[in-house]
């Protein structure tokens, strides 16, 4: 159709599967930046004209395909019936869709400009890892942990096995001559409140997992947290880590835009999605998925998320291209370094090396209720606006983190903390020391 907007985007090819982390690497870091949505529609017409649409932004873009809610938890039963009802999703059901619809919705943009990446939420992704390797889809993201403890409550030991399984599985693509890549979803863990040396380690250990399995491509997650100083050192050391640990030259790393209670005014917004640019840029990071200022309110439209892409790439070409003066070995390098080396410590394996130091505390999330977590941990705001550890509960840190508990959290003092940067963004003007100004 002349009408298409694939016209102008180019000719694609859908069986062609891009080096997503080739593609990353070649396009960000040293002050470029690739940016990327979150999104995720049912129909395979909106689904297909939202990456159109991202591949023609004023930025370098990747495409996003996040699936919806019953084939993340494997109730395809529940996918069939709202497709054959004409009910709604709230996301794109790989598994259940057939193989030439979503060969349409590729063919539209999938080139070597254009990578598209597969974003899902799954303890079982098997079978959502079969659907993507059918297609030649060679990008996506979650971990044993992460897409575990906050999603649900299936046993972390579970969780473990399926991803192991599903890794070796995906890494197999490389003998038909595709690269498959794997983002940690660890760097974000619940959204908000974790402190960010805890974030470090599960990226880590997360990324050590799928190389361990097989994985030579994978891209290690940050999620912005309360304060732009800490999170800087955050990034610093968690880059410095996956240089010291990562057994593969083939990483990167990504910055999401804050995960917690989001501000309430297109203003507040777009200057928290401008510091999220800012902290990519200065730390020499490679890609960054943004939200948009709906994103308190309702799913974002198409044109929603274009508007936030391009934004986040203008305000990331307005960053100066220079490192943060931050020591080396800064207190969440110490902290990050340290729950790493516990973890490996306790086996060879490191999937079983995780399900031990859940099972001791030696990883402990905070506010995290799930079975398996220990829920001895807490974390609160600190004046300066900095994530602290409030209790430690069992976690390694003790000679690091003073008596391993530093003061009681309330109920009420947590719905602070909670709603901390919203209120932050929200206000006219930028507190004392907030950079986000420069949007």
């Amino acid at each position: 159709m002349s009408s298409d907007p694939v016209c102008r985007a180019g000719v694609a090819d859908p069986d062609r599967a891009v080096d997503f982390g080739g593609f990353v690497r070649r396009n960000g870091g040293s002050g470029r930046l690739v940016v990327q949505p979150r999104m995720g529609f049912c129909s395979a017409e909106q689904m297909r004209a939202g990456l159109v649409a991202t591949k023609l932004a004023a930025a370098t873009t990747v495409g996003t395909i996040t699936l919806d809610s019953y084939t993340r938890v494997g109730d395809l039963d529940s996918v069939a019936s709202a497709l054959r009802d004409g009910i709604d999703l709230n996301g794109y059901p790989i598994v259940s869709r057939d193989r030439a619809t979503t060969r349409w919705v590729l063919s539209a943009v999938q080139d070597n400009d254009f990578p598209v990446q597969i974003r899902h939420g799954s303890a079982a992704p098997g079978d959502i890892f079969a659907a993507l390797m059918a297609l030649r889809l060679n990008a996506t993201e979650g971990g044993p942990v992460s897409y575990c403890l906050p999603y649900g409550r299936t046993p972390l030991a579970e969780s473990v096995g399926n991803w192991k399984e599903a890794v070796r599985r995906f890494a197999e693509l490389r003998a038909t001559g595709v690269q498959p890549h794997l983002e940690t979803f660890g760097g974000c863990m619940l959204g908000q409140l974790c402190p960010p040396s805890q974030l470090v380690a599960m990226s880590v250990l997360e990324a050590l997992f799928f190389c361990q399995h097989g994985i030579a491509s994978v891209s290690v997650s940050y999620a912005q947290q309360t304060d732009a100083a800490q999170d800087r050192e955050a990034v610093i050391a968690l880059r410095r880590l996956c240089a010291e640990l990562l057994p593969v030259s083939d990483w990167h790393v990504v910055i999401y835009a804050y995960m917690g209670v989001f501000p309430t005014t297109d203003e507040g917004a777009y200057r928290l999605l401008a510091q999220a640019a800012d902290l990519a840029v200065t730390t020499g990071s490679e890609r960054i998925i943004v939200k948009t200022v709906a994103e308190s309110r309702r799913i974002p439209t198409i044109a929603e998320n274009v508007a936030a892409l391009e934004h986040a790439a203008r305000a990331a070409e307005a960053v100066p291209v220079a490192h943060p003066a931050v020591e080396a070995e800064s207190q969440t390098y110490r902290e990050a370094l340290t729950l790493v080396n516990a973890v490996l410590d306790l086996h060879a394996d490191i999937g079983t090396a995780l399900l031990r130091a859940f099972a001791r505390g030696y990883l402990d999330i905070p506010y995290c209720v799930h079975p398996d977590n220990a829920g001895r941990t807490r974390s609160y705001v600190d004046e300066d606006g900095w994530l602290r550890w409030a209790d430690t509960g069992a976690l390694p840190l003790c000679s690091l983190v003073g008596n391993g508990r530093t003061r009681r959290v309330t109920s009420s003092q947590l719905l602070d903390d909670l709603s901390y940067v919203r209120r932050k963004f929200d206000t006219a003007i930028p507190l004392a020391g907030s950079d986000c100004a420069r949007s």
